[in-house]
């Protein structure tokens, strides 16, 4: 195949018996082997297993096997998985030394969707530990490069699922979005990251950081790719409590007939993004193209929006606090070598087995849910995200979707940050109020500075992903952004 095709390509290469499966999965093996080192984007590869699965795939698609008649568009295809979601009898590690061996006795559902659909899985990439990250510096297997300039970082959590798929390692990766760490390195790489609406796609199986935001979703070449591997992803899912229970045509249709098409919308353009300095200019070319294409702008306003930050970090340290304790040397994960007493147990597996930003954000949420400091910080920061939320519902009563950048700026040099938590934490500024209030959004390129990619960010309202996808897909058709590779 050649390098940088898509899902669809390839499928389509697939269907007509010009490749095989065996043949693709080879070829992104080789080049993970050759040119992953210097990426470090991939934890664990099976090639053993891989291979295996392609070979099932191509029986299937030959119609040689008893299911040859459910061979769909993604028989065959090969993915790669973040290391947040179980995969049976594969090591699963979240970035961290406290599951640095652990190998998973079940699939999390979206493994198992994505398997049933027929994917390949060629390996589990890289992450932040926890997926606690904007910089992909944070894991213990060590930190990600982005392949546009190995100087800077890939974006986190779901760096290594973001610089596979820009290196053309993979043509798709899975990834979450607990605060942005889908489309942030998405914008950083230059690729294309969607974070459906919350309960959109199964938690179960994947590795919790914060229960009520953690969202799992797509990072592909371009828009029809995010729709073809969401509608393989999505759907209800009785172990997992918060799984919405609903069924969209357009999400049952895209395998066969794409992303849907989009009416001209009214584009909303809130203020409170565009006052920070650096970004104004970033979407001004995507807005003239958009207004070619018959869409229309007004200008917006999210009132909280500079409370999101803080409201985030309360709420999520105060989950990851809570999901984090059940790792204490005991039942599973790091164990610390000939402890003395119970205590010396819990406490040195812990020391040893966290990273330095999974303990901050412990003990950060641990003391927003100690008495005294629980109304003070935690339920505060609740009516905060209520008042976030509300401040979206009230905008998409007069706009269809939001437009807003991805990112602050452009990708940052490793190291530049890793002293300073809070200007880090910063870089999640556009991302995590989407996060808050449960609404799907996408990063696509829109332009280079400096060399660098950046992104745009379309939000929707809840379910709304038709729209976002649409509205991509139909600005990938004239621009050339998103087919830009590192090297060119």
């Amino acid at each position: 195949m050649p390098p940088f095709s898509t899902l669809r390509e390839i499928s389509s290469a697939l269907a007509s018996g010009d490749y095989s499966s065996v043949e693709v999965t080879q070829e992104h093996l080789d080049l993970i082997a050759t040119l992953d080192p210097d990426t470090n984007s991939f934890i664990t590869v099976d090639a053993d297993a891989a291979i295996a699965q392609a070979s099932a795939a191509d029986v299937k698609r030959a119609g040689r096997s008893k299911a040859g008649a459910d061979a769909g568009p993604l028989t065959g295809v090969p993915i790669a998985h973040k290391d947040i979601f179980c995969t049976l009898g594969t090591r699963t590690t979240a970035g961290s030394k406290m599951l640095a061996d652990f190998v998973a006795p079940y699939n999390a559902t979206v493994v198992d969707k994505l398997s049933a659909a027929g994917c390949v899985t060629l390996g589990k990439t890289n992450m932040d530990e926890f997926a606690m990250g904007s910089s992909n510096e944070n894991s213990y297997f060590g930190a990600v490069k982005n392949p546009w300039d190995r100087k800077t970082v890939p974006g986190g959590s779901s760096g290594g699922s973001a610089a596979a798929v820009a290196s053309g390692l993979t043509p798709a990766a899975t990834g979450t979005d607990t605060g942005g760490s889908i489309r942030q390195p998405a914008a950083f790489c230059g690729i294309t990251g969607l974070k459906p609406t919350y309960g959109r796609v199964s938690r179960y199986g994947m590795i919790a950081f914060a229960s009520s935001l953690d969202q799992g979703g797509p990072l592909c070449r371009d828009a029809n790719d995010a729709g073809l591997l969401l509608s393989a992803m999505a759907g209800f899912d009785p172990r997992d409590s918060t799984s919405a229970n609903r069924s969209d045509d357009w999400l049952d249709n895209v395998a066969e007939l794409g992303v849907p098409e989009v009416a001209p919308l009214k584009i909303g353009l809130p203020q409170e993004y565009f006052a920070k300095a650096g970004t104004a200019s970033f979407l001004d070319s995507i807005k003239r193209e958009l207004e070619q294409l018959g869409h229309t702008f007004v200008d917006v306003s999210l009132p909280h929006t500079d409370s999101a930050i803080p409201c985030y970090y309360v709420i999520a340290g105060a989950e990851a606090s809570t999901n984090l304790s059940r790792y204490d040397g005991v039942r599973f994960g790091h164990r610390c070598d000939d402890p003395t007493s119970l205590e010396d147990l819990y406490e040195r597996s812990r020391t040893e087995g966290f990273g330095a930003e999974v303990k901050r954000r412990i003990l950060t949420g641990t003391y927003a849910l100690s008495v005294g400091y629980y109304d003070a910080y935690y339920l505060k920061a609740q009516k905060i995200r209520r008042l976030i939320a509300r401040d979206f519902d009230n905008t998409f009563a007069s706009v269809d979707v939001l437009l807003t950048p991805t990112t602050p700026g452009t990708a940052f040099q490793r190291g530049a940050l890793t002293q300073d938590p809070v200007a880090m934490y910063q870089q999640d500024l556009f991302t995590v109020p989407t996060s808050l209030a449960g609404l799907p959004a996408i990063s696509f390129p829109c332009g280079f500075k400096d060399g660098l990619p950046l992104g745009a960010q379309a939000i929707a309202p809840a379910f709304r992903e038709d729209l976002l996808l649409g509205l991509a897909a139909q600005y990938q058709t004239v621009t050339d952004f998103h087919l830009q590779r590192p090297g060119d």
